[in-house]
Protein backbone atom coordinates (compact mmCIF):
# COMPACT_ATOMS: atom_id res chain seq x y z
CA UNK A 1 0.00 0.00 0.00
CA UNK A 2 1.29 3.74 -0.96
CA UNK A 3 0.23 5.20 2.61
CA UNK A 4 1.99 8.55 1.78
CA UNK A 5 1.33 8.28 -1.99
CA UNK A 6 5.04 8.04 -2.74
CA UNK A 7 4.42 7.00 -6.15
CA UNK A 8 3.84 10.48 -7.15
CA UNK A 9 7.57 11.47 -6.24
CA UNK A 10 8.93 8.64 -8.17
CA UNK A 11 10.48 10.45 -11.26
CA UNK A 12 11.90 12.82 -8.28
CA UNK A 13 13.49 9.64 -5.90
CA UNK A 14 15.13 8.38 -9.86
CA UNK A 15 16.13 11.88 -10.81
CA UNK A 16 17.76 12.31 -7.29
CA UNK A 17 19.37 8.94 -7.04
CA UNK A 18 20.95 9.24 -10.62
CA UNK A 19 22.33 12.36 -9.33
CA UNK A 20 24.01 11.26 -6.60
CA UNK A 21 25.18 7.67 -8.34
CA UNK A 22 26.93 9.99 -10.45
CA UNK A 23 28.93 11.33 -8.08
CA UNK A 24 32.45 9.46 -6.89
CA UNK A 25 32.43 9.37 -3.58
CA UNK A 26 34.50 6.45 -1.65
CA UNK A 27 34.87 5.98 1.92
CA UNK A 28 36.49 9.34 3.15
CA UNK A 29 36.23 11.19 -0.65
CA UNK A 30 33.06 12.36 0.49
CA UNK A 31 33.79 16.30 -0.18
CA UNK A 32 31.49 16.38 -3.29
CA UNK A 33 28.75 13.82 -2.54
CA UNK A 34 28.02 15.61 0.41
CA UNK A 35 27.70 19.21 -0.92
CA UNK A 36 25.22 17.93 -3.38
CA UNK A 37 23.54 16.66 -0.32
CA UNK A 38 23.47 19.65 1.36
CA UNK A 39 21.98 21.99 -1.76
CA UNK A 40 19.07 19.16 -1.60
CA UNK A 41 18.02 19.33 1.71
CA UNK A 42 18.64 23.24 2.09
CA UNK A 43 16.84 23.29 -1.27
CA UNK A 44 14.05 21.88 0.86
CA UNK A 45 14.17 24.35 3.23
CA UNK A 46 15.99 22.29 6.03
CA UNK A 47 18.57 22.93 8.34
CA UNK A 48 22.20 21.15 7.32
CA UNK A 49 25.09 20.91 9.48
CA UNK A 50 28.87 19.08 8.65
CA UNK A 51 30.70 17.89 11.64
CA UNK A 52 34.72 18.17 11.33
CA UNK A 53 34.22 14.11 10.50
CA UNK A 54 32.51 14.90 7.40
CA UNK A 55 29.31 13.63 7.93
CA UNK A 56 25.95 15.50 7.08
CA UNK A 57 23.03 16.09 9.54
CA UNK A 58 19.91 17.13 8.59
CA UNK A 59 17.32 18.45 11.56
CA UNK A 60 13.47 18.37 11.69
CA UNK A 61 11.61 19.48 14.17
CA UNK A 62 8.56 17.53 15.87
CA UNK A 63 5.55 17.93 17.83
CA UNK A 64 7.54 17.04 20.61
CA UNK A 65 11.27 18.39 20.66
CA UNK A 66 12.03 17.06 24.22
CA UNK A 67 13.12 13.05 22.27
CA UNK A 68 15.39 12.93 19.06
CA UNK A 69 15.56 9.98 16.87
CA UNK A 70 17.75 9.58 13.82
CA UNK A 71 17.80 8.46 10.15
CA UNK A 72 21.17 7.36 9.21
CA UNK A 73 22.24 6.82 5.54
CA UNK A 74 25.58 6.27 3.92
CA UNK A 75 26.69 8.08 1.15
CA UNK A 76 30.55 6.90 0.60
CA UNK A 77 30.92 4.16 -1.50
CA UNK A 78 33.29 1.33 -2.11
CA UNK A 79 36.11 2.00 -3.93
CA UNK A 80 40.09 1.54 -4.57
CA UNK A 81 43.42 3.54 -3.95
CA UNK A 82 46.44 3.55 -5.94
CA UNK A 83 49.06 1.33 -3.64
CA UNK A 84 52.22 1.60 -5.65
CA UNK A 85 53.01 2.96 -9.52
CA UNK A 86 54.54 -0.16 -11.34
CA UNK A 87 57.86 0.43 -13.69
CA UNK A 88 55.80 -0.02 -16.86
CA UNK A 89 53.47 2.81 -15.92
CA UNK A 90 50.67 0.80 -14.38
CA UNK A 91 48.99 1.32 -10.73
CA UNK A 92 48.45 -1.19 -8.02
CA UNK A 93 45.96 -0.77 -5.57
CA UNK A 94 44.49 -1.51 -2.43
CA UNK A 95 40.73 -1.53 -1.64
CA UNK A 96 38.28 0.88 0.26
CA UNK A 97 35.62 -1.24 1.49
CA UNK A 98 35.32 -4.59 0.44
CA UNK A 99 34.24 -4.56 -3.39
CA UNK A 100 33.87 -8.64 -4.90
CA UNK A 101 37.34 -8.28 -6.58
CA UNK A 102 36.19 -10.23 -10.14
CA UNK A 103 33.24 -8.61 -10.74
CA UNK A 104 35.95 -5.34 -11.38
CA UNK A 105 37.78 -6.95 -14.05
CA UNK A 106 37.23 -4.76 -17.20
CA UNK A 107 35.76 -2.02 -15.10
CA UNK A 108 36.23 1.64 -16.50
CA UNK A 109 37.63 4.30 -13.24
CA UNK A 110 38.61 7.55 -12.53
CA UNK A 111 41.88 8.76 -10.78
CA UNK A 112 41.42 11.63 -8.89
CA UNK A 113 44.94 13.31 -8.02
CA UNK A 114 45.33 15.02 -4.86
CA UNK A 115 45.47 18.69 -6.95
CA UNK A 116 42.34 17.78 -8.57
CA UNK A 117 42.83 16.39 -12.21
CA UNK A 118 41.29 13.65 -12.95
CA UNK A 119 42.87 10.76 -15.75
CA UNK A 120 40.54 7.82 -16.58
CA UNK A 121 41.72 4.06 -16.61
CA UNK A 122 40.59 0.53 -16.92
CA UNK A 123 40.69 -2.45 -14.03
CA UNK A 124 42.18 -5.29 -15.42
CA UNK A 125 44.00 -8.49 -15.05
CA UNK A 126 48.20 -8.88 -14.93
CA UNK A 127 46.95 -11.58 -17.53
CA UNK A 128 44.58 -9.45 -19.50
CA UNK A 129 45.34 -11.10 -22.69
CA UNK A 130 43.85 -14.78 -24.49
CA UNK A 131 46.42 -14.61 -27.04
CA UNK A 132 49.26 -14.18 -24.62
CA UNK A 133 48.77 -15.44 -20.96
CA UNK A 134 47.63 -19.27 -21.11
CA UNK A 135 46.16 -18.29 -17.72
CA UNK A 136 44.04 -15.14 -18.49
CA UNK A 137 40.90 -17.23 -17.42
CA UNK A 138 41.88 -17.99 -14.40
CA UNK A 139 44.41 -15.74 -12.40
CA UNK A 140 43.20 -14.84 -9.13
CA UNK A 141 41.16 -11.40 -9.62
CA UNK A 142 42.31 -9.81 -6.81
CA UNK A 143 44.38 -6.88 -5.21
CA UNK A 144 48.40 -8.95 -5.66
CA UNK A 145 47.26 -9.87 -9.73
CA UNK A 146 45.01 -6.94 -10.73
CA UNK A 147 46.08 -3.49 -12.21
CA UNK A 148 44.95 -0.10 -13.13
CA UNK A 149 45.99 0.85 -16.90
CA UNK A 150 46.08 4.43 -17.23
CA UNK A 151 44.61 5.96 -20.44
CA UNK A 152 47.61 8.27 -21.06
CA UNK A 153 50.94 7.53 -23.05
CA UNK A 154 53.23 6.07 -19.84
CA UNK A 155 55.49 4.03 -20.46
CA UNK A 156 57.15 3.72 -16.81
CA UNK A 157 56.74 5.06 -13.17
CA UNK A 158 58.42 8.53 -14.07
CA UNK A 159 55.50 9.46 -16.53
CA UNK A 160 52.98 8.75 -14.63
CA UNK A 161 54.19 10.61 -11.40
CA UNK A 162 54.82 13.53 -14.07
CA UNK A 163 50.26 13.01 -14.87
CA UNK A 164 50.60 14.23 -10.94
CA UNK A 165 49.39 10.57 -10.10
CA UNK A 166 50.98 9.12 -6.38
CA UNK A 167 50.30 6.80 -3.41
CA UNK A 168 47.04 7.26 -2.05
CA UNK A 169 45.14 8.49 -4.62
CA UNK A 170 41.25 7.32 -5.08
CA UNK A 171 40.65 5.40 -7.95
CA UNK A 172 36.58 5.56 -8.62
CA UNK A 173 34.77 2.62 -10.69
CA UNK A 174 31.88 3.49 -12.99
CA UNK A 175 28.43 2.50 -11.08
CA UNK A 176 26.74 2.19 -14.49
CA UNK A 177 23.79 3.22 -13.31
CA UNK A 178 20.18 2.32 -15.04
CA UNK A 179 16.83 2.88 -14.64
CA UNK A 180 14.73 0.54 -16.66
CA UNK A 181 10.98 1.03 -17.91
CA UNK A 182 10.34 -1.78 -16.19
CA UNK A 183 10.83 -0.41 -12.84
CA UNK A 184 14.52 -1.83 -11.75
CA UNK A 185 17.65 0.49 -10.43
CA UNK A 186 20.54 -1.49 -11.40
CA UNK A 187 23.66 0.21 -10.59
CA UNK A 188 26.78 -0.53 -8.27
CA UNK A 189 26.45 1.63 -4.94
CA UNK A 190 22.53 1.23 -4.41
CA UNK A 191 24.07 0.10 -1.29
CA UNK A 192 23.66 3.07 -0.02
CA UNK A 193 22.95 5.98 -1.98
CA UNK A 194 19.59 4.15 -2.77
CA UNK A 195 18.59 4.45 0.61
CA UNK A 196 20.28 8.21 0.65
CA UNK A 197 17.86 8.63 -2.49
CA UNK A 198 14.87 7.34 -0.31
CA UNK A 199 15.72 9.43 2.96
CA UNK A 200 15.94 12.94 0.61
CA UNK A 201 12.33 12.11 -0.88
CA UNK A 202 11.02 11.33 2.23
CA UNK A 203 12.04 14.99 3.29
CA UNK A 204 10.64 16.06 -0.23
CA UNK A 205 7.28 14.60 0.83
CA UNK A 206 6.90 15.84 4.19
CA UNK A 207 7.86 19.34 3.04
CA UNK A 208 4.95 18.54 0.28
CA UNK A 209 2.53 17.03 2.32
CA UNK A 210 3.07 19.08 5.22
CA UNK A 211 4.13 16.15 7.75
CA UNK A 212 5.37 16.63 11.21
CA UNK A 213 7.56 13.93 12.45
CA UNK A 214 6.35 12.93 16.32
CA UNK A 215 9.55 14.10 17.55
CA UNK A 216 12.63 15.77 16.31
CA UNK A 217 14.41 14.03 13.97
CA UNK A 218 17.97 13.99 12.81
CA UNK A 219 18.98 12.74 9.26
CA UNK A 220 22.40 11.35 9.28
CA UNK A 221 24.33 10.93 6.25
CA UNK A 222 27.11 8.85 6.94
CA UNK A 223 30.96 8.87 4.72
CA UNK A 224 32.62 5.95 6.63
CA UNK A 225 30.52 3.32 6.70
CA UNK A 226 31.96 0.76 4.34
CA UNK A 227 34.92 0.73 6.41
CA UNK A 228 33.10 0.27 9.50
CA UNK A 229 33.02 3.25 12.05
CA UNK A 230 30.42 6.05 10.38
CA UNK A 231 28.15 6.33 12.94
CA UNK A 232 30.73 5.98 15.93
CA UNK A 233 29.88 9.52 16.96
CA UNK A 234 26.31 10.89 16.92
CA UNK A 235 25.08 13.68 18.51
CA UNK A 236 24.62 13.49 22.09
CA UNK A 237 20.62 14.25 22.59
CA UNK A 238 20.25 11.04 19.64
CA UNK A 239 18.26 8.46 21.82
CA UNK A 240 17.41 5.56 19.05
CA UNK A 241 18.89 5.38 15.67
CA UNK A 242 17.10 3.78 12.45
CA UNK A 243 19.97 3.13 10.12
CA UNK A 244 18.39 2.54 6.36
CA UNK A 245 20.65 0.04 4.42
CA UNK A 246 20.48 -2.52 2.13
CA UNK A 247 18.18 -5.69 2.45
CA UNK A 248 20.09 -8.61 1.84
CA UNK A 249 18.85 -11.31 -0.76
CA UNK A 250 19.37 -15.00 -1.02
CA UNK A 251 20.25 -18.45 0.47
CA UNK A 252 17.28 -19.15 2.98
CA UNK A 253 16.44 -15.20 3.28
CA UNK A 254 13.04 -14.05 2.29
CA UNK A 255 13.48 -10.73 1.18
CA UNK A 256 13.30 -9.75 -2.29
CA UNK A 257 13.77 -6.71 -4.61
CA UNK A 258 10.51 -5.66 -3.93
CA UNK A 259 10.44 -5.56 -0.35
CA UNK A 260 11.48 -3.53 2.23
CA UNK A 261 13.91 -5.44 4.49
CA UNK A 262 13.59 -5.17 8.24
CA UNK A 263 16.42 -6.32 9.88
CA UNK A 264 16.11 -8.44 13.25
CA UNK A 265 19.76 -9.79 13.94
CA UNK A 266 23.05 -9.18 11.61
CA UNK A 267 26.97 -9.84 12.73
CA UNK A 268 26.40 -7.59 16.00
CA UNK A 269 23.76 -9.07 17.59
CA UNK A 270 19.99 -8.62 17.91
CA UNK A 271 18.67 -4.92 17.09
CA UNK A 272 16.76 -3.25 19.70
CA UNK A 273 13.30 -5.54 20.26
CA UNK A 274 10.97 -2.54 20.81
CA UNK A 275 12.16 -1.07 17.67
CA UNK A 276 11.69 -4.19 15.36
CA UNK A 277 8.47 -5.23 16.95
CA UNK A 278 7.16 -1.40 16.05
CA UNK A 279 8.75 -1.44 12.47
CA UNK A 280 6.65 -4.97 11.82
CA UNK A 281 3.83 -4.22 12.86
CA UNK A 282 3.75 -0.76 11.16
CA UNK A 283 4.75 -2.62 7.93
CA UNK A 284 1.77 -4.87 8.80
CA UNK A 285 -0.93 -2.56 9.58
CA UNK A 286 -0.61 -0.58 6.33
CA UNK A 287 0.14 -3.12 4.05
CA UNK A 288 3.39 -3.17 2.71
CA UNK A 289 5.71 -5.55 1.13
CA UNK A 290 8.06 -6.45 3.81
CA UNK A 291 10.33 -9.20 5.18
CA UNK A 292 12.15 -10.30 8.20
CA UNK A 293 15.05 -11.32 8.39
CA UNK A 294 18.75 -12.14 9.79
CA UNK A 295 22.10 -11.11 8.18
CA UNK A 296 25.01 -12.46 9.64
CA UNK A 297 27.68 -11.21 7.27
CA UNK A 298 26.61 -7.20 7.93
CA UNK A 299 27.01 -4.56 9.92
CA UNK A 300 25.25 -1.18 10.14
CA UNK A 301 25.97 2.23 11.62
CA UNK A 302 23.73 1.11 14.32
CA UNK A 303 26.34 -1.05 15.37
CA UNK A 304 28.69 1.53 14.93
CA UNK A 305 27.41 3.69 17.45
CA UNK A 306 26.85 1.30 19.93
CA UNK A 307 30.62 0.87 19.61
CA UNK A 308 31.33 3.98 20.07
CA UNK A 309 29.85 3.97 22.84
CA UNK A 310 26.32 5.26 22.69
CA UNK A 311 23.20 5.19 24.99
CA UNK A 312 21.01 4.26 22.10
CA UNK A 313 18.24 1.90 20.80
CA UNK A 314 18.68 0.61 17.62
CA UNK A 315 17.11 -0.92 14.20
CA UNK A 316 17.80 -1.50 10.60
CA UNK A 317 15.27 -1.34 7.60
CA UNK A 318 16.21 -0.76 4.00
CA UNK A 319 15.18 -2.01 0.06
CA UNK A 320 15.36 -5.28 -0.94
CA UNK A 321 19.15 -5.18 -3.05
CA UNK A 322 20.40 -8.37 -5.03
CA UNK A 323 24.04 -9.05 -5.71
CA UNK A 324 25.50 -6.42 -3.00
CA UNK A 325 29.20 -5.43 -3.10
CA UNK A 326 28.73 -6.04 -6.97
CA UNK A 327 26.62 -5.47 -9.42
CA UNK A 328 23.67 -4.26 -7.55
CA UNK A 329 19.57 -3.82 -8.28
CA UNK A 330 16.63 -3.39 -6.90
CA UNK A 331 12.83 -2.45 -7.92
CA UNK A 332 10.94 0.66 -7.26
CA UNK A 333 8.62 -1.28 -5.06
CA UNK A 334 11.09 -2.20 -2.98
CA UNK A 335 12.42 1.82 -2.80
CA UNK A 336 8.52 3.03 -2.03
CA UNK A 337 8.17 0.30 0.52
CA UNK A 338 10.99 1.39 2.52
CA UNK A 339 10.00 5.31 2.33
CA UNK A 340 6.72 4.80 3.61
CA UNK A 341 7.82 3.08 6.60
CA UNK A 342 10.54 5.64 6.80
CA UNK A 343 7.63 8.21 7.08
CA UNK A 344 5.55 5.94 9.17
CA UNK A 345 7.95 5.20 11.81
CA UNK A 346 8.48 9.09 12.55
CA UNK A 347 4.84 9.20 12.94
CA UNK A 348 4.69 11.94 10.47
CA UNK A 349 1.33 13.97 10.45
CA UNK A 350 -0.10 16.66 8.82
Amino acid sequence: MDVFQVANYKEYLFDTAKTIFGIDSPSGYYHAVVKEVEKIATGLGYKFEQIEKGCGIITIDGEDNSKTVMLSAHVDTLGLMVRSITSDGNLKFTKVGGPIMPTLDGEYCRIHTRDGRVYTGTIISESPAVHVHPDASTRTRDEDNMIVRIDEQVHNKEDVLNLGIQVGDYICYDPKTVVTESGFLKSRFIDDKGSVACLLTALKIMKEQGLKPQYKTKVFISVFEEVGHGASYIPSDVSEILAVDMGCIGLDLTCTEYDVSICAKDSGGPYDYDMTSKLIELAKENGLKYAVDIYPRYGSDVGAALHGGHNIKGGLIGPGVHASHGMERTHYSALENSINLILLYLGCKK
